[in-house]
């Protein structure tokens, strides 16, 4: 995903930033955590309160490669380079916390007042309305499954037929979708250790986010044994996520999603991480 494009504020996490997330990590997200809770402080654009003065803070869950992932000491990615856009508009720089992806989806994260965004290939379901707020779509996703090579699956009937067993990531569409077919997969908690799964032959196929799987076999170790065996077109789309009632912010990130869209500095950042435009959004 060679394109350039200038990355704009990602700051490494500060050692009072790492003791904070790992402390919330530590207690399965849990909210009880006192580190920020009521130091808001207000931006110069549009009436919008930030939790950290002068940083647009991101609640992400790395690696989501090429969502969001570790590169040469920074998180770097295509949410990266979207919640980039919003920054700037606020005038404010990006600062990312890395934390459990259950406690981002469930809005624990955004309530305790860690972040003020969470932007982490979050797929927008109705479940997760009741707890957080969602940005416009921001990219059209869906599901795909990887497997061994030659092991004749393109679909989930050919692993159900066969008795493979299934691995999926926790707290994940994916995850849900496969339990709606009837599956009891393997849950692993995040996508590293379950690919590591299905290489050392824990799980016969994993299902994952197509982007994600896709980049996987860009690297000649995943390329060599495996191979992607079926798309499952789930109709998904991504929003990034706000704290219910934050109108203000909600606003400015809705405006700048559209704008970038417009402009055709979406499309550049597309390309960069996928090296393909964009297909025409959903409806």
């Amino acid at each position: 995903m060679p394109f350039p494009l200038p990355r704009r504020g990602v700051l490494a996490l500060t050692a009072t930033a790492l003791a904070a997330v790992t402390s919330l990590s530590a207690c399965g997200g849990d909210s009880g955590d006192a580190g920020n809770t009521g130091a808001t402080a207000q931006s110069s654009t549009g009436g919008v309160t930030l939790v950290n003065p002068g940083k647009l803070t991101t609640c992400t869950n790395v690696p989501y490669e090429p969502f969001q992932f570790n590169q040469d000491g920074k998180v770097v990615g295509f949410d990266v380079d979207i919640v980039d856009l919003v920054a700037k508009k606020l005038g404010v720089t990006q600062e990312i916390l890395d934390i459990d992806f259950a406690a981002i989806k469930s809005g624990a994260a955004l309530n305790a007042g860690r972040c003020d965004v969470a932007a982490a290939g979050m797929t927008i379901t109705e479940e997760r309305k009741q707890n957080i707020d969602f940005s416009v779509p921001y990219f059209d996703a869906t599901q795909a499954l990887l497997a061994k090579k030659g092991s004749g699956i393109t679909s989930l009937e050919d692993v159900k037929a066969k008795g493979l067993k299934l691995g999926a990531q926790a707290s994940t569409t994916g995850l849900d979708y496969v339990k709606s077919k009837g599956f009891d997969p393997v849950e692993y908690p995040d996508s590293p250790k379950e690919l590591f799964a299905l290489q050392a032959g824990q799980v016969d196929v994993i299902v994952q986010d197509l982007p994600v799987v896709l980049t996987w076999l860009k690297k000649p170790d995943v390329a060599e044994k495996f191979e992607l065996a079926a798309s499952l077109d789930t109709g998904e789309q991504y929003g990034i996520g706000l704290k219910k009632g934050n109108t203000a912010l909600l606003q400015v990130v809705n405006e700048t999603i559209e704008a970038a869209k417009q402009d055709g500095t979406y499309n550049e950042i597309y390309k960069k991480w996928f090296g393909t435009e964009p297909q025409p959004a959903s409806s």
